[in-house]
């Protein structure tokens, strides 16, 4: 089975272009290998899968043509334990971070604040001293 196909039947991309996509770009590697999208799977191989800062590491149990239901996508592959930790880690350190939106002291002006500014600088700015 194509590693494209069997990533879009596990429900890991959305469609086997995308899939594709990322494989051709180097962020899926199969046993620790840069692999194509053409390459063929079989039950036990590990596949390493980069999405975003995080990489996801599941072993393949089990081969599917059809993308069916999600709990159908579930049963092709098992997640590593040390996968599972870091996607934890991860979605602790995210939780805990600081909002960015906290961090602006001020936001946008005002309709008041820019007729202010917008007078503040027709006058002071004047070249007729």
């Amino acid at each position: 089975m194509r590693l494209d196909k069997w990533l879009w039947a596990a429900r890991f991309f959305k469609t086997r272009a995308l899939a594709a996509d990322e494989i051709d770009k180097g962020r899926i590697m199969v046993n620790e290998q840069v692999a194509k999208a053409s390459r063929e799977l079989k039950a036990g191989d590990r596949i390493d899968i980069r999405q975003g800062y995080l990489t996801q590491t599941v072993m393949v149990k089990a081969l599917s043509t059809i993308r069916g239901p999600a709990v159908h996508a579930q049963q092709l592959y098992e997640e590593t334990p040390e996968s599972v930790t870091r996607r934890e880690q991860w979605a602790e350190q995210r939780k805990n971070a600081m909002e960015p939106a906290s961090t602006i002291e001020q936001g946008r002006p005002t309709k008041r604040d820019r007729r202010q500014l917008a007078s503040w600088e027709r006058w002071s700015a004047s070249s007729d001293d």
